[in-house]
């Protein structure tokens, strides 16, 4: 995938093994059709396990939360942060590369995740992926027409909600992608 950048996995053949025994964790930041999951799943095919908020809400519901009253999702979305934290917890401690698919769109939320996994002594890597409203309106058009639990049903009303309080990193050690 174009902008999967080198040091993950790629490239000469000791900075792979490198990456193999090193922990980190990777967290994905961004609104909703940004291309979070897509990223996601690459390092997951490089040997990183993925955590997904989307995924343990459909766990959880058995069927796309976003079609649910917003507080309600609300709700099942903080029940399954939980319990995802707890499993990246576990995961630290058993020494596994973790890539967190999740949109991390409050600064206090990334801070508290990036102390977590520090105290493990762990790496975190931020990856922003950063892009215009006409081609998030654009993807998440398309995704809504499909099912299953990474197609998250957006409306037109909870993209404008996203867009509002979506705190873009600045100054955090970010690495920006911009999707375009």
């Amino acid at each position: 995938m174009a902008g999967i950048p080198d040091d993950l996995g790629r490239g000469h053949p000791a900075a792979r093994h490198q990456d193999e025994t090193e922990r980190r964790v990777v967290m994905m930041c961004g609104i909703a059709g940004s291309g979070k999951t897509t990223y996601a799943q690459e390092l997951e095919r490089r040997g990183y396990l993925r955590l997904s908020i989307d995924e343990a809400v459909w766990a959880r519901l058995g069927r796309d939360g976003g079609r649910l009253d917003p507080k309600e999702y609300e709700d099942h979305q903080a029940r399954a942060e939980e319990d995802l934290r707890q499993e990246l917890v576990r995961l630290m401690r058993a020494g596994r590369r973790v890539v967190l698919d999740y949109s991390f769109w409050q600064r206090a939320t990334r801070d508290r995740y990036k102390s977590l996994i520090e105290s493990h002594g762990y790496r975190w890597e931020l990856i922003y992926l950063k892009a215009d409203p006409e081609i998030l309106r654009r993807r998440l058009a398309a995704r809504n027409a499909l099912r299953g639990p990474n197609q998250v049903t957006v409306s037109e009303e909870l993209l404008r909600s996203y867009l509002a309080g979506f705190e873009e990193p600045r100054g955090e050690g970010e690495r920006v992608i911009s999707q375009g």
